[in-house]
């Protein structure tokens, strides 16, 4: 392989101009003529808005012009429907480049990038770095995906990284959701697709319980014996448990960092993930009164024995990370829905990012008090996200129901489809308690063999930072998970109104000790 070395110039690469290229509606066509003006954007398209024939109609532009492209996408569950799609209309010129490729397959496509063959790279965030020439545009998909944030080092986070690589290297980047993170949605031009491509009719209904009950389970049935195809969201279970309550659907929040606190039976408290502030097991909810606290859900293994003991005759896909584990497996598993030899998909946070089947016509949407309970600053607009996001993959072309389960109907009927509204409303209130993108965040971790060094460690490195006056110190202790491969682990959570002082104190306290997570979107 003809490894770091270059054997085209920029005539090699010109192409005529007899691509094909999707029909745009009128508003496609209107977002389109916008993006070109535009060196870095935000399309913010409603699910179903017809984003990918946008940035099929970019891609060959850039290709008539002699550029190269990389498309990002959050997961490689996405790839197989991509790929499709995209070689529908450039053919060999297309590579998919995700973790899951074999050493062979990626020589093979690093070579057809040098001699000039393949031109548009998509995949995760890996493909952001395969050597592509003269790139003229980078494309972030789903870019509210915590996917893009590397959690081992070096903890960088694709989407900020295609904006610094689209400024040094004069490429055009565009992001794009029907969710948009909080942070773009303040920073970016601003571009919007408004209406779905195809209008369907959609009913919501929501239920109370935490748990496959009687209403999923006759949606489900109805839904089967109409001849629909349905899919059901069961938030992964974390690392920790929350008390939530089952009468109003709310977890017990930290009175000084509003995140939900976790629930550590072995020390009989209740803990702040961000604060380390601790209180006592509460045995009613703090809102409404209502006895008792409920600390337990039901996984995805569970969810599918009580639908098949329930609903004779109907085939359920199992679609999660346990079940998903090479990309043949998630070829086939998307392959049977797509030719209904399953009815029901039935997973976890994969299920939200941006698969696109027409017979689906009920989204069963559950636990999501779970996730608005989470110690996260953006446990609200996780929540309100992913309600969006797997309403959206049914009613792609039919009439659709969906059914969410929560406690809390009134926080998802406010904005109901009406994300703006939501980011608009969410926004004050990270404004008002002082979390991005009002603000910079850090952590930094410090693991050792020896838990009094990782302690003494961490002492020594608050002293350090409490010279530094523009920085706050949320809080330090032991990590939400204590130790990880025989080595105890603490963390320091830091908190800047404006950036450079927030680095200035981390090259300060930095050392071989110690690993820094700028822009942290998890915190165990």
């Amino acid at each position: 392989m003809r490894s770091g070395r270059w054997f085209l110039s920029r005539s090699n690469l010109s192409i005529n101009s007899s691509l094909k290229r999707p029909v745009l509606s009128d508003q496609q066509q209107a977002a389109y003529d916008q993006l070109l003006d535009k060196e870095r954007a935000l399309l913010f398209g409603v699910t179903g808005a017809g984003k990918t024939e946008i940035f099929i109609t970019l891609m060959a532009k850039m290709l008539e012009e002699g550029k190269s492209t990389v498309f990002l996408m959050p997961e490689i569950s996405l790839t197989p429907q991509m790929e499709k799609r995209l070689k529908r209309y450039f053919g060999e010129r297309v590579a998919m480049w995700h973790s899951k490729l074999t050493k062979k397959k990626k020589e093979s496509i690093l070579e057809g990038i040098y001699s000039g063959e393949i031109r548009i790279v998509a995949g995760a965030r890996s493909a952001l770095f395969v050597p592509l020439q003269n790139l003229g545009l980078i494309i972030v998909d789903e870019e509210h995906d915590d996917s893009y944030k590397a959690m081992t080092r070096p903890r960088y986070h694709a989407r900020d990284v295609a904006v610094l690589m689209g400024q040094k290297l004069g490429a055009k980047v565009l992001l794009a959701s029907a969710t948009p993170s909080m942070g773009s949605y303040t920073k970016y031009d601003v571009v919007k697709l408004d209406r779905p491509f195809v209008q369907t009719a959609k009913r919501y209904s929501f239920i109370p319980g935490d748990t496959v009950n009687k209403a999923i389970l006759k949606a489900l049935k109805e839904n089967y014996r109409r001849g629909g195809q349905s899919l059901l969201f069961l938030p992964t279970r974390g690392n920790f448990k929350y008390l939530y309550c089952e009468k109003c659907g709310k977890t017990h929040l930290c009175p000084f960092c509003s995140v939900g606190m976790a629930l550590h039976r072995n020390h009989r408290h209740l803990k702040c993930h961000y604060c380390n502030y601790t209180e006592a097991i509460r045995e009613s909810c703090s809102y409404c009164g209502h006895s008792p606290l409920r600390s337990e859900r039901m996984g995805t293994q569970e969810a599918v024995e009580v639908i098949e003991a329930a609903i004779d005759g109907i085939k359920v896909e199992k679609f999660d990370r346990d079940s998903i584990t090479t990309a043949n497996k998630l070829k086939q598993a998307l392959q049977r829905f797509e030719k209904r030899e399953s009815d029901l998909l039935l997973g976890t946070q994969m299920l939200s990012k941006g698969h696109d089947y027409a017979d689906i016509t009920l989204s069963v949407i559950m636990g999501l008090d779970h996730i608005l309970g989470l110690a996260d600053y953006r446990a609200r607009e996780r929540a309100m996200s992913l309600f969006f996001q797997i309403a959206g993959r049914s009613g792609r072309a039919k009439a659709a129901e969906v059914v969410v389960q929560t406690g809390d109907p009134e926080f998802f009927k406010s904005c109901l489809e009406d994300y703006e509204s939501f980011i608009k409303e969410e926004l004050s209130f990270l404004e008002m308690m002082g979390y991005p993108p009002f603000a910079s965040l850090a952590r930094i971790l410090i693991a050792h063999k020896d838990e009094s060094k990782a302690a003494k460690i961490t002492l020594d490195t608050v002293a350090k930072l409490k010279s530094f006056e523009a920085v706050e110190i949320v809080g330090h202790g032991k990590a939400p998970v204590e130790k990880i491969a025989n080595k105890y682990r603490f963390h320091i959570l830091l908190r800047a109104k404006s950036r450079v002082p927030l680095l200035k104190a981390l090259h300060a306290v930095d050392c071989r000790e110690i690993e820094i997570d700028m822009d942290p979107v998890e915190f165990s």
